[in-house]
Parts: C-alpha cells; structure tokens; sequence
C-alpha cells in the first residue's frame, strides 16, 4: 500500500466535529471525485469514483447519513494498476438536487457554483474538514522515506486558489501550478506537510512522517561532519606534503644540519611522522611544545625554502 494509500485510509475514519464539518467534507469530495450527469429529461445524476476503498466507504456513508440519498456502488479490477476501481452512482431522486445545493455545487436554476462556497468554510472546523475531503478526493503525498512532496488537485484554476487560501488560513503556504488539463495545490518540504496531516488528524502518518524527518536529520548531519572531517584531513595531507617538500628543499640546497637546533628538530621531526598533525609533532618534540610553536617554526621553515628557490632560481 502507498503511503498515499495509508493516510487516506486513516483519515477517512476521521469523523467531523458538528454535522457542518461532515457536510463540508462530502462537499469536497463531491467537487474533487464528482460528475454530474443531466439526463434528457432533466434528471440529475451524480457519480464519484476513486481508487481506495476507505474513501468509498467514507463518501457513502455521509451521502447516505446527510441527505439519506440512495446509492450503488460498481467495482472495477484495473488490470493495468492490479488494483480496484470504486464507481458511486447517486441515481436521479428527489432530494439530490437538494443535496447539491446544500454542499454548494449547484446555485439557483442548476447553475454550477465556481470556487469553493466562502458559506461552507466559515468555520475552521468546516475549513478543516474541507480539505480532509479535498485530500481524501485527489490528493497525494509522497512516502516520507524520498522527497517530501504534498498535492491536491483542483479542476479549475478557482478552486485550487480556494484550496492555498484555505491552507494558508492554517499557516500552509501552498503553490498553484498548471497539469495536464487540471490544477495541483502543493507543498514542498517537511514542515507545511506535517502541519497539513495534523490539522485534518493523520496523526499515526503524522508520526511516521516526523520520525523519518528525525533520521534524516541525524544521517545529515552525521554525513556533514564526516564530510567537513575528510575535507580537514585532506588540507592537513596536502600541507603536510608541501612541509615536506619544503624541507626536502632546505635539506638538498643547505643541509639540515646547518639550520638552528629548534628548526632541525622540526625539520626531522616532520621528515619522520609525514601524517602527523601539528599538536602530534609537538607531544613528540623533546622537551613537548605547543601547537602554537610547532605551527611557528614549520612556518619559518617554509619562508626559508621559499627563500632558497628564489636564489637558485635567479641563478
């Protein structure tokens, strides 16, 4: 099961504060999964399709508990996807007509309401519930395991700028993009996601979202320090090289021996740990010195080196 899959299978247990936040969700689903049929003799009928099961369930449920409208439900395997198919069909009947209005889909004289109804989500409950209904209906989220990416999809360009407001009431900051003939309301990063599955109550996918967002934070971190250790490794190698180098130059044009006491040390010293760092040629200098000290007379040995190529060289 996708992780998809999961959180709409949890959300649609979810039950609404008041009946305003039930009638606000079915709304929702109704505008995001619906099709609404005029027959020839002007009868209404109205059918919702989705992929998961749950969300069957949820939409018969409130079409049956509030408007006690009848129902059938189709089953269709998908050999494509291996995966069933759920078709609700909502027949011509008296009271459907009603029940549209009620949810904000239809206005006077059957005309289509455009954008989500400004009535239906006064309350944040009801603003709530509606974007349950509109995740339950279209939305997606992507397994928190790879990038963090949350979408609802809107079929016009009204309704996904209905769906950000509503989001952005919450503090969710959501984008309205253009896709393949529809709208996609979505959210990028961790943060906006789990603000999104904890006001409409996933809280179980919640959690898993925030436990992988933990460890993904901790392996950050853990490969930004072994990154920023292995980058100091190789600059002390790399120094250490040209130290060596260095004093392989005062040795072949000078002679060590001809250096002060406290530089030949250092020069030999060096010579014979090539992989040691500063403070560990210090604890190995008889007596001990500082790293401090150390660093000053490796320094005075490059300036010398630096010195002799600069005489050969103008030979």
């Amino acid at each position: 099961m996708s992780f998809t899959a999961e959180v709409k299978e949890e959300l649609s247990r979810v039950e609404g504060r008041r009946q305003c936040c039930s009638r606000a969700e079915l709304s929702a689903l109704v505008r995001v999964e619906g099709t609404l049929h005029l027959g020839g003799t002007g009868r209404l009928r109205l059918e919702l399709a989705t992929e998961t099961a749950p969300v069957a369930r949820k939409t018969i449920k409130l079409l049956h508990g509030l408007y006690g409208l009848n129902t059938e439900l189709t089953v269709r395997r998908s050999v494509l996807h291996k995966s069933n198919n759920y078709l609700i069909t909502v027949p011509a009947q008296p009271q459907l007509e009603d029940a549209l209005k009620d949810l904000g889909i239809l206005g006077e004289g059957r005309a289509l309401v455009h954008g989500v109804p400004a009535a239906l989500v006064k309350r944040d409950c009801c603003a709530v519930a509606y974007l349950r209904g509109a995740f339950l209906g279209g939305g997606f989220v992507a397994d928190p395991h790879g990038d963090f990416h949350f979408e609802l999809t809107a079929e016009t360009e009204e309704v996904a700028e209905d769906l950000a407001a509503l989001m952005a009431r919450f503090g969710m900051h959501a984008k309205v993009t253009r896709r393949r003939g529809s709208f996609a309301v979505y959210l990028k990063g961790a943060e906006p996601i789990v603000a999104f599955l904890a006001h409409v109550g996933a809280h179980r996918a919640l959690l898993r979202t925030e436990d992988v967002r933990i460890m993904k934070g901790i392996r950050n971190e853990i490969n930004r320090l072994v990154n920023a250790e292995t980058a100091n490794l190789e600059k002390s190698a790399d120094a250490a090289m040209q130290q060596i180098e260095a004093i392989r130059t005062i040795a072949a044009v000078r002679g060590l021996e001809n250096l002060p006491p406290a530089l030949q040390e250092m020069a030999e010293l060096r010579l014979a740990n090539p992989d040691a760092t500063l403070k560990e040629l210090g604890e190995l200098a008889d007596p001990p010195l500082t790293k401090s000290a150390v660093y000053h007379r490796i320094r005075r040995l490059m300036e010398i080196a630096a010195e002799l190529e600069g005489r050969v060289s103008k030979r």
